[in-house]
């Protein structure tokens, strides 16, 4: 299944904000990060530069043992920080690597809201690999209750019927409360903003590098 998330959902930094300890902790964090998916950021962007060049993309033996295990991941693309597309899955079904490989080539050329990337725009693209947990069902009993449970690190996926939508973690920082956040996920969905309160909510983590 694929998944996309809304055109708000660019990510800030809010390092400037930060204490000295959390400035290091959050430096620790996304380099060991960057040690880990380096090779599936530089996996997607070999994705699409292939496809813009209708060239057949070669990959490591390496690449294929690395990320043999089967996982769930986004792509995100942006341009001059604003969106230019994002898929991705929200359960595991292949392998990872082919995961970012499949994910990479529809975020580039088969999100509905964007036109196909052209060969000029891959220089300016910046690309975003986010790596997904298990989603886990959310139990609760009224709006208290959840938003207790939910903090702002978590990507939200919301089930009501056959209607669903996810919001990434990312999203956070752009809808930072709990209760707008909900019901724009609820929007997303396609039913009413009061329907989350009925719905399915479940939660999942994400591990996510990005180009500077």
């Amino acid at each position: 299944m694929l998944e996309m998330y809304d055109k708000k959902a660019i990510a800030h930094s809010d390092w400037p904000y930060a204490s000295a300890d959390t400035e290091t902790r959050r430096l620790r964090e996304t380099l060991k990060m960057t040690r880990k998916y380096t090779e599936l950021l530089k996996l997607a962007r070999d994705a699409i530069e292939r496809e813009l060049n209708s060239e057949k993309l070669e990959i490591s033996k390496g690449i294929k043992e690395k990320y043999s295990r089967k996982g769930a991941s986004f792509v995100t693309l942006t341009e001059r920080r604003v969106l230019r597309g994002c898929i991705g899955s929200l359960y595991p079904r292949q392998e990872l690597y082919k995961d970012v490989i499949e994910n990479a080539k529809h975020a580039a050329f088969d999100d509905y809201r964007f036109p196909q990337l052209r060969k000029n725009e891959l220089s300016e693209i910046r690309i975003e690999v986010s790596v997904l947990s298990i989603p886990k069902k959310l139990e609760f009993k009224d709006e208290k209750e959840l938003f207790k449970k939910i903090d702002k690190k978590m990507g939200i996926i919301l089930k009501k019927g056959f209607n669903s939508a996810t919001f990434l973690p990312q999203v956070w920082e752009d809808i930072p409360d709990k209760t707008d956040f909900i019901e724009n996920l609820c929007v997303k969905a396609g039913i009413n903003k009061d329907l989350w309160k009925s719905s399915e909510i479940y939660f999942y983590r994400v591990e996510k590098i990005k180009e500077k």
